[in-house]
């Protein structure tokens, strides 16, 4: 049965392997977990997962392979192998409950007559005194009263000490397909980092003190800059029109980049790049600025992130007075190879639905000028851009 569970999480896309599931059986069997799906739960995903963006796929699958069990044997199978069940149930109850089950002869008593009345039992049991179901005072069962019984399917728990997790897929937003938070936004970006030790010696340096003090025989406190994520990001945001549909994403990730990065320069601009870029949407009319001069102006280090749905007119890109808002006179596709030659990375950010872009030609044209280095704007999006624009 265990091998039934961890073949269903990895059919779920959890890059599980055989070395974690041979620890999780080692830790049943160290009697880690015991009878009780919550524990199961925490204590196979711990094993079984080990990067968090794979938490809703395990969810998911804990799910389907517990909604699949047909009857109690099975899912007493899945969590209580039979070897264990008498001697951990036993291991586990105090002097007062060994003395109550007395009134049922013996524990063997107990647990015989458990497994026969799950034999007998054919459909669902509310009340009574004898079947295993709920309510009532059979010593089976869940949400009655008997106090040598033994609790089976009550995943309401009125002393809130069970629940069934993943049927609330707490963790669904940090599926690597599921659109970005910002949350998930800033763990993504954070893959785009190079730390540096800048401005004022304010932190202490404990190894160094250590180290010194040492040495001295007496303390010698050191300190250190602080460390900063050094890398310079130019981020380039397409405003308007079909945009509009992605404006709180777009709020989300700027917000998120102005916290992770210390050196960010921003610009605006409508569906493609031409001969200006703006940095107040309020004013983008008055007060343009020129795009030789941002290329000018920021050196080839800079990492830089263009956002956009890339849908538009194609001789928006390719043709000389394509801009729907005035009349350019070098195409945008000319504009953007001037960006592309200058800075060492560039990726554009899409938070269309990747499956659609085929179905745009300026897509595909806007994907084939930055050399394929557009990707949608989920968690492995988002990770695999920041990885590029790291390299």
């Amino acid at each position: 049965m265990l091998t039934n569970f961890f073949d269903t999480v990895r059919a779920f896309g959890v890059p599980a392997t055989t070395r974690e599931y041979l620890d999780l059986l080692a830790a049943l069997q160290s009697h880690l977990a015991f009878a009780d799906q919550d524990e199961f739960y925490q204590l196979s995903r711990t094993i079984l997962v080990k990067d968090e963006r794979h938490y809703d796929k395990f969810d998911k699958a804990c799910q389907a392979f517990f909604s699949g069990l047909e009857s109690m044997d099975d899912l007493l199978e899945a969590l209580i192998p039979e070897e264990w069940l008498r001697e951990d149930f036993i291991r586990q109850l105090s002097e007062d409950d060994k003395a109550k089950i007395k009134t049922m002869k013996d524990l063997q008593e107990l647990l015989d007559t458990f497994r026969q009345r799950l034999d007998e039992q054919k459909e669902r049991h509310q009340g009574g005194n004898k079947w295993i179901g709920t309510g009532g005072t059979s010593p089976y069962g869940a949400y009655g009263y008997n106090p040598s019984g033994i609790r089976i399917g009550q995943h309401e728990s009125r002393h809130r000490k069970a629940t069934k997790v993943w049927d609330k897929r707490e963790f669904k937003n940090l599926d690597d397909n599921e659109q970005l938070g910002s949350r998930n936004m800033k763990m993504a970006l954070r893959r785009l980092r190079r730390f540096a030790r800048q401005g004022a010696a304010d932190q202490l340096d404990l190894d160094d003190t250590i180290r010194s003090t040492a040495n001295k025989g007496m303390l010698d406190i050191k300190l250190v800059p602080e460390r900063h994520n050094s890398v310079k990001v130019l981020l380039f945001m397409d405003i308007g029109g079909s945009m509009d549909d992605h404006v709180r994403l777009c709020e989300e990730l700027f917000a998120c980049c102005r916290t992770e990065f210390k050196h960010l320069e921003f610009y605006y601009f409508h569906n493609y790049l031409y001969e200006s870029v703006w940095q107040d949407n309020r004013r983008r009319y008055q007060e343009r600025i020129n795009l030789w001069d941002v290329i000018h102006r920021y050196g080839k280090d800079y990492r830089v992130i263009f956002v956009g749905d890339a849908a538009m007119s194609p001789f928006e890109i390719t043709s000389p007075g394509g801009s729907v808002e005035h009349f350019n006179e070098e195409a945008g596709y000319v504009w953007m190879s001037r960006v592309l030659n200058h800075f060492d990375r560039v990726a554009w950010l899409n938070p269309s639905p990747h499956g659609a872009w085929q179905y745009t030609s300026s897509t595909q044209i806007v994907q084939e000028q930055v050399e394929g280095k557009m990707y949608p704007l989920t968690i492995n999006g988002l990770e695999e851009a920041m990885g590029w624009l790291a390299g």
